[in-house]
Formats: C-alpha cells, structure tokens, sequence
C-alpha cells in the first residue's frame, strides 16, 4: 500500500501499473498512452503518419470499418445442408482438388498437404494407388485451386474433392452461401497428411453412411426452424467453455443434442443411427468444421470494402501464411508461415512439425477461436501453456481489433464480447499480430497428427498488406 499519496505519478507502459495505484486510492497518478511504433524506418512510420495526420481519409477507413464490423455483427449463419461439393460449390470440376491457404502448386506443397491430395485422388477413383494419382499430377491432369476462391473453407489440408461431402451454411442476413468439409476425427486423418486404405475407408463411410442420413435430418430441420442456427449454438459454447477453433466439446454436444429429435425421425435402420451417432459423439472436433463454414459465410460479405484495413481471409497452406483484406479486393498477402510452440503426442517433438496449416484461422478472423481462447481455460491441456497466457494473449487482441462481438461473450472478461475485426493499421502500430491455436501435422507426408500448439501470425504478411494499403489509399 503506497503511504505518499502526494506523490505525482506518470505511468508509462503497462496498464496494469496505473490501476493498480488507482485501486489503492492514489490520485495524482496519470496513465499515459503510449507505445512505440512497430518500425523505427522511414519506410513503415513516416506513411502511417501520414496516413494518420490525413483527417478525411481516417474517417474514410473508420466509417468503412464500422460497417465491416457492423456487417460481421449481423451475420446469421444457418446450417442449411449437406451435400457432395460437386453437386453444390459453383464451377467445381471432377479434376479439381480445393487445398487449405493461400495458391500454391503441387510442387510447391508440403508433405502432408500433397499426400492428403494423393489421398483424394484415390477417394475420387480417378487412381487406383498413391503412384497412380502422382502420374496424373504430373501429366497435369489435376487442377488446384484454394478452397477459399470457392467459398469454402478446411482445417490442416483442407482439401475438398468432387464426391466429398460438404456443409452448406448460408447467411441469411446477406444471402450468401459457404462450405466446408466433414471432420474425419483427430490422429490418422486425410486433413493431417494420412492416406492409408483405413483413411480412405473412412471418409467412403461418411459419404455413404453420415452423408444421406445427415441430410434427411438437415431436411426437416429446414423445414421446422429454416436449419440449425450456428450462430446461436456457437454463443452457447463458449459460454460452456469452448474457443470453437481446437475445443469443441460443447459446441459438439449441442449440435447433436440439435440433431438428434430431427435423426429420430426420419426412417433409417437403427444400426445405421447408431453408427452415426457415435461417430460424431466420439469426435469433439466434429463442430469445427460446421463453425468454420459459418466463420466464411460471415467473413465473405465485406469483400471489396473500400477505405476498410480490417482483414477477412487469414489461411495458411503449410509453406506460407496468407492474409487478405476487405478495401484491397482479393490480393493475397503472404510470408513464411510460423512453427507452433506446443504439446507432442509421445514420441514427436517441434523438429517433426510442419509450418503452420490450414483455413481454420477464418475463426480467429471472426472473433472466435484463439480470440475467445480466455473462455476455454481448458484447452491449454490440448495446445500447451497456461490458462493465464490464454487470458494474457487474449486481451492483447483487443488491441489489434476494430471493435467487440455483440455475441460471442467471454464469461472470464465479464461478458465483454471478443475482439473483432482484425486491423492491418493497428497490427503495424502496435507490432502485434493475431494470436493463433492448431493442430500440429508431421511434416513427412502420411503420418498425421502429432500435437497441437499456439503461435502469433508472422509480421511479414502484414506489413506487406500495409505497404499496399498505402499505396492505394494514401494518393486519393
């Protein structure tokens, strides 16, 4: 307890100094606001000044954020369908294979990535083995595109196929339609770089088993309440202590506990229900890929968002990270993507590791995932730290948002929304970036998952959508 309390007090720096005096009754105490620029050059500091000092032009890009947040405020995702991608994505061709993060060719792709590809091509029987599907990639009679560029979205790999299955999630306050493809279960899964017959078997039994029963379900849910309310059920699991990105328990739970009336219904064999029912219960991770399908249909409205610095697509391929953001079109940003700091299944350690994968930071784009990771305590058991550096890590994005989630609450910030809207502009003048939760894939093609970790989104991508963003916006 300070016993001077004429003393005059400048805090500089860290908040919590400042309030702790307040606490103890100290008055003449005075918080200053500040800290240092991201880069001392000429190169980054001297624009954003600029930029600053021009009063037409930040209220240009304040008004245009405020929509995009507004816009991401109002989304209303429902679930609903289920149905093979070729039949539902728009200009998906036998031949294409829709791969996670931003263009990249097969040559250029990791180990886990290009076996998860092999792995499709065999799904699809365009090949009878591993060797066969490597022939035609190599005759080019394979094409790539990210699932990204067809309104899609994947965990890891993300790869999508003609005949697989996929969520259909439409925002009924704008319209708009997404996808993603079904969650496999952790360890030994396509998404990970496994491509063994048990992998392939697998995912021939979501399409011929999960598929038609799931969309029966789907149908009468359509009909009774127009499909299942992701937003809804995304709101009460992070009441329930999910993130919605690497935790997934409740949000799991309460799809099933959606479902279920919906699968009691329809005439299928009791066998048959069984079998689905266990399998999605015995997956925590089933929700993802349903919420990420729900992130995009959310995050794809504010494209082309003119004068807006808030970022709507943040994707890593395994070889590089990519961002894009709404007032810059469709350019994508990349660097070098990160290594996760994380937990090892036995055996595995960081040099087994891949660089980072997978579309699934479309969550932390929309204010879920590592972003509400203060409301999933316990997921620092499955990606490594502590429930504190999850509450520290968190809060630091609320410096790099534009504003808060009128939805998606955090119990342990007394019910503050998460930050939302990922700003270019901030991310530079504060030199934080976007805190990131995932899983880990061995870099060797066909092993699979190996943990999960935590890692901050590299600078460089930023940077470079920054030194765009100046250029554009800077001469009009």
């Amino acid at each position: 307890m300070m016993k001077d309390k004429n003393l005059k007090i400048l805090n500089i720096g860290t908040k919590w100094f400042y309030d702790a005096l307040v606490s103890q009754g100290v008055k003449n105490v005075v918080n200053l606001a500040w800290q240092p620029k991201l880069i001392a050059s000429n190169k980054i500091a001297l624009p954003l000044d600029k930029l600053l000092e021009n009063r037409q032009l930040v209220e240009k890009i304040n008004k245009a954020n405020t929509s995009v947040v507004d816009k991401f405020n109002s989304a209303r995702p429902y679930l609903i369908d289920i149905e093979l991608a070729g039949k539902v994505i728009p200009n998906f061709k036998r031949n294409l294979i829709l791969h996670a993060g931003p263009p990249i060719d097969y040559n250029s792709m990791c180990g886990p990535m290009k076996a998860a590809v092999l792995g499709a091509i065999v799904y699809e029987g365009l090949a009878n083995s591993l060797q066969e599907a490597e022939k035609l990639i190599v005759k080019g009679k394979i094409e790539f595109a990210p699932c990204h560029h067809f309104s899609a979205v994947g965990p890891m790999a993300g790869i999508i196929s003609y005949s697989m299955p996929v969520w259909v999630v439409k925002n009924f306050e704008f319209g708009n339609v997404a996808f993603s493809n079904i969650n496999e279960g952790l360890g030994k899964v396509l998404r990970f770089g496994a491509n063994s017959p048990e992998v392939i078997s697998r995912l021939k039994w979501i399409k011929n088993v999960l598929y038609p029963i799931i969309k029966k379900a789907l149908r009468l849910a359509v009909k009774k309440q127009d499909g299942v309310d992701i937003k809804n059920l995304t709101s009460q699991a992070l009441l329930m202590g999910d993130e919605c990105h690497n935790r997934n328990v409740a949000g799991t739970g309460l799809f099933l506990k959606e479902i279920l009336p919906y699968l009691c219904e329809i005439d299928i064999p009791k066998k048959k229900l069984i079998e689905v029912i266990k399998f999605i219960s015995a997956n925590p991770h089933f929700y993802l890929n349903i919420s990420m399908a729900a992130c995009k249909s959310t995050a794809d409205v504010v494209e082309g968002t003119k004068y807006s610095s808030i970022v709507y697509t943040m994707a890593r391929n395994g070889v590089e990270i990519g961002i894009r953001v709404a007032g810059l079109l469709k350019e994508w940003f990349t660097t070098t993507a990160g290594i996760p700091k994380g937990l090892y299944f036995p055996g595995y350690s960081e040099k087994d590791a891949n660089l980072d994968l997978g579309d699934s930071t479309i969550s932390e784009t929309v204010g879920i995932g590592a972003f509400a990771m203060a409301a999933a305590p316990a997921i620092v058991k499955f990606v490594g730290g502590t429930p504190e550096d999850a509450v520290k890590y968190n809060n630091e994005m609320y410096d790099i948002t534009y504003g808060v989630h009128k939805t998606y609450l955090i119990p342990q910030f007394n019910f503050r929304g998460t930050p939302l809207g990922i700003d270019i502009l901030k991310i530079v003048k504060t030199g934080i970036t976007p805190f990131i939760n995932t899983g880990i894939a061995h870099k060797e093609p066909g092993v699979g998952q190996i943990g999960a970790g935590i890692l901050h989104a590299p600078i460089e991508c930023f940077i470079k959508a920054f030194e765009k963003f100046i250029n554009v916006y800077l001469k009009d």
